[in-house]
């Protein structure tokens, strides 16, 4: 896990997201936060914590509750764990736009909850395409799997929850969620 490409595309004299480190944190449970990110377009960014950064999905219709919906999620560049209590506004340039906290907590892989075999396990899954994990968030909650599929050199992943009581079987959107008065509607409202 690098930071190499997260810090390529940021000029951190002129964009306020942490610069970051790589870090290791210890025999503690592992964080994950889903930021909702207005750049050219309306997604979500779906982060776990592993081996010391937050590896991130970017999730353009949000991820959903109901297993019937397989959405699409392009993995991109690994980034600093200071960045998951980042929010604020990124200026012009790679990802510019608002960025607010949609949800965090904290997550463990399916099969393996005691933290000192979790990342390993993680880490041969994630190597493998297919991840296999328990979230605990506010809005999200229970078994996930983000799965690889399509030519083995591209970033294309699919972000699909299991059938567990936390499921649901309506639709299922991200937005309704959403408060009226986060920083981002009130800035769609003003175009």
């Amino acid at each position: 896990m690098t930071l190499t490409k997260y810090k390529k595309k940021r000029d951190f004299n002129s964009t306020p997201e942490p610069e970051g480190t790589v870090k290791k944190t210890g025999d503690k449970k592992l964080n994950f936060v889903i930021h909702r990110h207005k750049a050219s377009h309306l997604h979500y960014d779906f982060r776990l914590e592993l081996n010391g950064v937050l590896i991130s999905w970017a999730v353009p219709k949000g991820p959903s509750m109901n297993p019937a919906d397989k959405r699409l999620a392009m993995m991109v560049e690994d980034h600093p764990l200071d960045y998951e209590t980042f929010k604020g506004i990124i200026p012009g340039g790679y990802g510019a736009g608002i960025v607010e906290i949609w949800d965090h907590g904290t997550y463990e892989h399916i099969d393996q909850p005691e933290f000192s075999k979790t990342e390993k396990k993680l880490s041969a899954a994630l190597k493998k395409g297919d991840l296999k994990i328990i979230v605990h968030g506010r809005k999200l909650k229970g078994e996930f799997a983000i799965i690889k599929f399509g030519d083995k050199d591209k970033n294309t992943w699919l972000l699909v929850k299991h059938k567990d009581k936390y499921a649901v079987s309506t639709n299922y959107n991200s937005e309704d969620l959403t408060p009226k008065s986060s920083r981002i509607n009130i800035a769609l409202k003003k175009k």
